[in-house]
C-alpha cells in the first residue's frame, strides 16, 4: 500500500515535470501555494535531480518554482480579500486547512506586519497560509507578489540544490543504489511522510476547542 502511494505520488510529479519542463515547475508549485497538500519538499527535489542530469538548469528551475509560489499565492490572497475569513474558515477544511493555520497566520501578520509575508516563505506550513491575512487586510499586490517571490526564490533554490546534489550522489554510491533503486522513491518517502504529518497536524487541531486553538495560537506568538 506505501508503496503504491508512493509510486502514485512520484508518478505525478514526475511526469508533470518531464513533460511540462519548467512550466510543470511552475504549475506543481502554484498549486502547493495555493494551500494544496502537494509540498514542495517533493517538486524541487525531484527538479533539482533533473539539474543533476543536466535536463534543466538550477537557476532556471528556482525562479520557475518562485513564479509558482506567487501565482499560487494570488489565489489564497484573493480568497481571502474577497471571501474574508468566514469564507476560509467555511471551505479551508476541504483542503486541510484548520481554524489554527488561520489564527496563526492572522497573529503572525498582525505582529510583523507585511514584512511577514517574505520571512514566512522560508518557513514550513506558515509559508503558504499567509498569503490568507494579507488578502484579508489588502496588503498592496504589487508588494505581495514581491514579498513573496522573494521569499520563495532561496527556498526553491535550497530544495532544488538538495535534489541536484543527491542526484549527482546517486550515480557515484553504489550505497544509495542497493537502498534505494530509484531516486523518485526516496521523494515518495518524504512525501508520504510530510502528508500523514499534514493530516495529524489538522485532525488534531479540527478536534480542539476554538478557546485551546486561540491559546496555542498566542502560546506560540508569544515565544517567537
Amino acid at each position: 500500500m506505501v508503496a503504491k502511494i508512493i509510486s502514485i505520488l512520484s508518478a505525478f510529479i514526475i511526469a508533470t515535470i518531464s513533460m511540462l519542463g519548467y512550466s510543470g515547475v511552475v504549475l506543481l508549485m502554484a498549486i502547493e501555494s495555493a494551500c494544496i497538500p502537494l509540498p514542495s519538499e517533493i517538486i524541487m527535489p525531484f527538479a533539482g535531480y533533473l539539474v543533476s542530469k543536466g535536463e534543466m538548469n538550477l537557476w532556471g528551475v528556482g525562479v520557475a518554482g518562485a513564479v509558482g509560489c506567487v501565482l499560487g499565492s494570488l489565489v489564497a490572497y484573493w480568497a481571502g480579500m474577497y471571501g474574508g475569513r468566514p469564507f476560509i474558515e467555511k471551505y479551508g477544511r476541504y483542503i486541510l486547512l484548520s481554524r489554527h493555520d488561520l489564527d496563526l497566520a492572522d497573529r503572525w501578520f498582525a505582529k510583523y506586519g507585511e514584512w511577514i509575508v517574505f520571512t514566512a516563505r522560508l518557513l514550513p506550513a506558515i509559508r503558504t497560509f499567509i498569503a490568507f491575512p494579507a488578502g484579508v487586510a489588502r496588503m498592496n499586490l504589487t508588494r505581495f507578489c514581491i514579498y513573496t517571490f522573494a521569499g520563495s526564490l532561496p527556498w526553491c533554490l535550497g530544495l532544488a540544490y538538495v535534489g541536484q546534489k543527491l542526484g549527482e550522489q546517486w550515480d557515484k554510491n553504489d550505497t544509495l543504489k542497493t537502498w534505494f533503486h530509484r531516486f523518485d522513491f526516496l521523494i515518495g518517502i518524504a512525501g508520504l511522510l510530510f502528508v500523514a504529518w499534514w493530516i495529524w497536524r489538522h485532525v488534531k487541531h479540527s478536534r480542539m476547542p476554538a478557546h485551546s486553538e486561540n491559546a496555542e495560537a498566542t502560546t506560540s506568538t508569544a515565544n517567537d
